[in-house]
């Protein structure tokens, strides 16, 4: 069958890895506790707080301790939920107050546009929060890119490294697995995904190895054959 939905990843993928890790985690992290002590009263930040509590299994961690455990999953780069639910609302007034802009490779953006026109369906998987996602896409270099997408995907519907959460992924797409094709730059994604039955490629942008890599591999959007997968 013919490919009719590609499923990308966002970093090292769409976007470079550098935007992510010395531009938005250096500014979650720089703006969590501010953040957190002005909002703490509202209702979607005070559920992300608990949710905090529940992952550390510590029911009557304080807020400060909070708000450190939150900075300290951000040195980790750990793909928790709650913290990625929060950086995406800390990101979001970095986004609207110009701060920043979302870093989109211009090869991703010319194929991304040439696929939709083409009549694929886009879609996006990734460890930060669909809030997240859509803000980058929506605040890119580029402008407003969410127009392109069909739908979002991220930690809630599974890890990126397990192949159920790629089985999830297709039935809420209602296609066959074999006609998604998934993009990503980590090796055990693209494993977990062919393991579900969606075709693969590698982005290798930043000069990481591809020894023993088994799965097709281009340096950007441009070099994927579409019709060759």
């Amino acid at each position: 069958m013919s490919i009719q939905v590609i499923l990308t990843d966002i970093e090292g993928t769409t976007t470079s890895l550098s935007f992510v890790k010395d531009v938005l985690f250096p500014y979650a992290d720089q703006q969590m506790h501010d953040f957190v002590v002005a909002h703490r009263q509202d209702p979607v930040v005070a559920k992300l707080i608990d949710d905090v509590r529940l992952e550390t299994g510590n029911a009557v961690l304080s807020l400060a301790q909070a708000i450190a455990q939150l900075r300290q999953w951000i040195a980790e780069d750990k793909k928790v939920t709650p913290l990625k639910a929060l950086q995406g609302l800390l990101w979001e007034a970095g986004y609207r107050q110009g701060d920043f802009t979302g870093h989109v490779y211009a090869d991703a953006v010319r194929q991304l546009q040439a696929w939709h026109q083409r009549g694929l369906a886009l879609y996006v998987y990734s460890s930060g929060s669909v809030y997240a996602q859509k803000l980058l896409f929506g605040y890119s270099d580029a402008g407003d890119l969410t127009p392109l997408f069909s739908g979002y995907f991220d930690t809630q519907i599974g890890h990126k490294r397990d192949a159920a959460a790629y089985q999830r992924i297709v039935e809420a797409i209602g296609v066959p697995a074999s006609t998604i094709l998934f993009l990503s730059d980590i090796r055990e994604e693209l494993d977990a995904a062919q393991q579900a039955g969606l075709k693969t490629c590698c982005l290798v942008r930043e000069n990481q190895s591809v020894e023993g890599l088994v799965h097709p591999w281009v340096v950007d959007f441009d070099a994927i054959a579409i019709d060759a997968l």
